[in-house]
C-alpha cells in the first residue's frame, strides 16, 4: 500500500512533536495567574507588596513569594492565604492601617517589609542621612578653627644681625668639611 508509508511517516512526525506540544501547553498553563490573584484589587496588591510572606523560608513580599508550595506563576500557599485575607478586608472597605495592625498583631512586626518610622526604627532610618552631615559639619568646623589659629599666630621676623650670624656659621661649617 503506497499511502500507508506516508501515513506512518506522518504519525511518527506527530509522535516526535507531542512532547514539545505538551511542554508548551504546560508552560502556558503555568504562566496563567491563579483565579484568586486575578480578582485582587490594586489596593490589595500594593498592601501585599508591603508585607513579608510568613512562610518561614524567604524574605519576599507576600505578593511576590514563590517559595515552598508555590508555582512559578503565583505566590506560595502562605502568601496566597495572606493575600486572600487582605483582599477580603479590602472588599469590606477596612482601612489600610487597621489591616496592617491586624497582621502585625497576628504575625508580629516582622510581617512588614519596611517597619514604621517611629521610635528606634526612626533613628535606624534617619542615621544614614544624619551621620554624614554631622561628619561633614565637624570637618568644616575643624578647618575653620585651624585657619583662625594660623591667622592669629604672628609671623617671625629675622633681624639682619641674626641673618649675618647664620651666614657666618654656615660658612665656618662648610670650611670644616
Amino acid at each position: 500500500m503506497p499511502g500507508s508509508k506516508s501515513l506512518i511517516r506522518e504519525l511518527r512526525r506527530c509522535a516526535r512533536a507531542a512532547p514539545a506540544l505538551f511542554m508548551g501547553a504546560a508552560m502556558l498553563l503555568s504562566l496563567t495567574p491563579p483565579a484568586a490573584m486575578a480578582q485582587q484589587t490594586e489596593r490589595a496588591k500594593s498592601m501585599g507588596k508591603r508585607m513579608r510572606c510568613m512562610c518561614g523560608g524567604c524574605n519576599d513580599a507576600a505578593s511576590l513569594c514563590k517559595h515552598s508550595g508555590g508555582s512559578f506563576a503565583g505566590p506560595c500557599d502562605m502568601a496566597q492565604t495572606m493575600l486572600k485575607e487582605i483582599d477580603e478586608r479590602v472588599a469590606r472597605n477596612e482601612p489600610d492601617d487597621l489591616t496592617v495592625q491586624s497582621f502585625i498583631q497576628e504575625y508580629g512586626p516582622e510581617v512588614m517589609l519596611v517597619p514604621e518610622a517611629k521610635g528606634f526604627n526612626f533613628w535606624v532610618w534617619a542615621m544614614p542621612a544624619i551621620m554624614p552631615l554631622l561628619g561633614l559639619s565637624l570637618v568644616w568646623l575643624a578647618v575653620i578653627r585651624w585657619r583662625q589659629r594660623a591667622a592669629v599666630t604672628p609671623k617671625a621676623t629675622v633681624s639682619a644681625e641674626m641673618l649675618a650670624r647664620a651666614r657666618r656659621d654656615a660658612a665656618e661649617d662648610s670650611e670644616r668639611w
